[in-house]
């Protein structure tokens, strides 16, 4: 497929329209429609490979008419895999706090639930002593920690798009690990045709959709 170049302004004209037209799609989702597919995903990915080798477990909390994760996030921590949930920090950066219940998530950014800053922050990837880390330590939770993010739209590539705040894109180009061992899902309304990609854009491994 060969992808039309645009300006910068042509791309987030381009991303804002998607973003408006999908999210009015989502959103007009029955209640019926948005259980069953809480109740597929949570089967898909109980399911899925990499969640049954995996300990550690980064997931987003659904807010709105976003696909619920909350039954994913309750039997992860049934069945004692670490879980880490994201949180907006200062600075316009992203950060995954450990929880050991849904109970301790609190009011956060934009009124989405967020995990206190008194749990455990996911590191990954341990510094050496000289501050640097190693080429063996780079991937050495790779198979162990999976993470499950949340898109606005995704394309038939794997493109996704986001809310427009670039968290997941500067948290993926920190922690090149869940380039690939990270799974972007979301209602099967939210495939289109095609997306405008950019070159700070980060993409998951693959891509779920019910």
């Amino acid at each position: 497929m060969i992808r039309e170049i645009f300006s910068p302004e042509e791309y987030r004209e381009q991303k804002r329209s998607i973003l408006r037209a999908v999210l009015a799609r989502r959103d007009a989702l029955s209640g019926v429609a948005r259980q069953r597919a809480a109740c597929l995903i949570t089967e898909r990915l109980l399911g899925h490979q990499w969640f049954y080798r995996s300990r550690i477990l980064l997931c987003y909390v659904s807010y709105g008419s976003e696909l619920d994760t909350h039954e994913l996030i309750q039997e992860a921590l049934r069945l004692e895999k670490e879980v880490y949930l994201p949180k907006v920090l200062p600075g316009h950066q992203m950060e995954f706090f450990r929880i050991e219940a849904l109970d301790e998530l609190q009011p956060g950014f934009h009124g989405i639930p967020e995990p206190p800053e008194s749990g455990q922050i996911y590191r990954g990837i341990p510094e050496t002593e000289e501050g640097a880390v190693s080429a063996t330590a780079q991937y050495m939770d790779f198979g162990q920690a999976l993470m499950v993010m949340p898109g606005v739209a995704y394309d038939p590539c794997g493109h996704r798009l986001g809310y427009g705040g670039g968290y997941y894109d500067r948290y993926l180009a920190a922690h090149p690990q869940f380039l690939t061992y990270s799974i972007g899902i979301g209602h099967s309304c939210q495939l289109v045709e095609e997306l405008p990609v950019e070159e700070t854009d980060c993409k998951p491994y693959q891509v779920i959709l019910v």
